[in-house]
């Protein structure tokens, strides 16, 4: 075990590099200069006094280098803690990452637990009683949650609390530790709209899974050893049940962090994902690049702790 994760680890720096250089180059393939934006923006100026400004800041933001150098200077500063420094906001994108990184990840964990505490429950259930009213309503559900769009399905939820409770995404971001009742009320319902989505194809892996194993010899000799209904459910089906489950939660990880910068966008919470569209829109490139890099850097250990967790949920496994 102790080989495989030390492999797996020396394996993080040559994917995070290929990472980084694709990231590098989309960011500089989008449409825009943040130069004549920065001029622009400053008000009406002469054509000539435009072109000096231009020039002037391409030279000092180091846009005029070649791409190799920009691209050394930059992955060279990732790895020794500078993400560089943002045109737009003009400050550190370190700072910036520090202090929207945890409220994208409180959302996400928030999501994950919202959806796996419904997710695994109703698929089991739903395996367990087929063919009755409590699987018909979890396969109603689930069809439902697929049938939905994420961006819709936060819409809807949104337009429902402003029309029912008069209820308006605040202003104000509410830390957890001084706010945590006004933090959590901010969060909860992207968390939910979110977990509505993810959670329908989970549910239905699980169904699908239980539904297989609950028919195979080691269930039935369990269940003829006379085990009570919920060790031979819990403690023999579901642990097997879970290893497919598990690796579609993995592969689903990117698609969470994906439908966070839609939730953050939606509901007005100022994280990754809104600080991200603002710097695409800017042509902010040190911070587009260092969040998209945060981003990848994430999913790569989601995928980790996923192979890890195979050897706990199946002593089979061994990794030699």
């Amino acid at each position: 075990m102790f080989q495989y994760i030390t492999r797996r680890l020396l394996l993080f720096v040559p994917t995070l590099l290929g990472v980084s250089i694709i990231i590098f180059l989309l960011v500089r393939l989008v449409p825009g200069d943040i130069a004549q934006i920065l001029v622009f923006d400053a008000g009406n100026l002469p054509q000539a006094e435009v072109q000096r400004q231009i020039a002037q800041i391409r030279e000092e933001l180091g846009l005029n280098e070649p791409l190799a150098l920009q691209y050394v200077k930059w992955i060279g500063g990732i790895f020794t803690g500078d993400f560089g420094f943002s045109y737009w906001e003009k400050r550190p994108v370190a700072e910036i990452l520090a202090d929207r990184f945890p409220r994208s990840l409180e959302l996400a964990f928030l999501t994950m637990v919202i959806t796996l505490l419904f997710s695994v429950p109703l698929g089991v259930i739903s395996a367990v009683r087929q063919n009755t009213w409590a699987d018909y309503l979890c396969r109603v559900i689930a069809i439902a949650g697929l049938s939905l769009p994420l961006f819709l399905s936060g819409i809807l939820i949104l337009y429902l609390l402003i029309a029912w409770f008069e209820w308006l995404p605040p202003l104000e971001y509410y830390d957890f530790f001084e706010n945590p009742m006004g933090n959590l009320s901010q969060l909860i319902w992207p968390a939910i709209a979110q977990a509505l989505y993810i959670a329908a194809p989970i549910m239905r892996l699980t169904r699908s899974q239980m539904l297989d194993v609950i028919r195979e010899d080691y269930v039935r000799t369990a269940r003829a050893k006379g085990l009570s209904r919920t060790t031979v459910i819990y403690g023999h089906a579901l642990r097997n049940a879970l290893l497919p489950v598990v690796t579609f939660i993995g592969w689903w990880g990117g698609r969470l962090l994906g439908g966070i910068v839609i939730m953050e966008i939606i509901f007005g919470v100022p994280g990754m994902g809104t600080s991200l569209i603002s710097a695409v829109n800017s042509r902010d490139y040190p911070t587009v690049q260092a969040i998209v890099f945060l981003l990848a850097m994430v999913f790569l250990t989601i995928n980790l702790l996923i192979d890890l967790l195979y050897a706990v949920l199946d002593p089979r496994i061994r990794y030699s």
